[in-house]
């Protein structure tokens, strides 16, 4: 499944990952990839709490990049 992923980096230079299509799923690391990972983590068990308490899981995104010449 694929998930939206919002990092960005506050004050203290922390990365904040939050996945929005998770309510309340949010994570955090001392480097980019580190709050990547962990945001990872923190999904996975967010479907598996879903699954176990038999609530509906969100619907996974599709995306597609293109490139424009102008």
């Amino acid at each position: 499944m694929k998930f939206r992923v919002i990092i960005e980096q506050d004050e203290d230079g922390i990365f904040i990952a939050e996945c929005p299509s998770l309510p309340g799923c949010i994570s955090q690391g001392k480097t980019r990839n580190e709050a990547l990972e962990n945001i990872k983590d923190a999904a996975k068990g967010y479907l598996e709490s879903l699954k176990k308490h038999n609530e509906p899981i969100p619907p996974s995104i599709f995306e597609e990049t293109v490139e424009i010449y102008a």
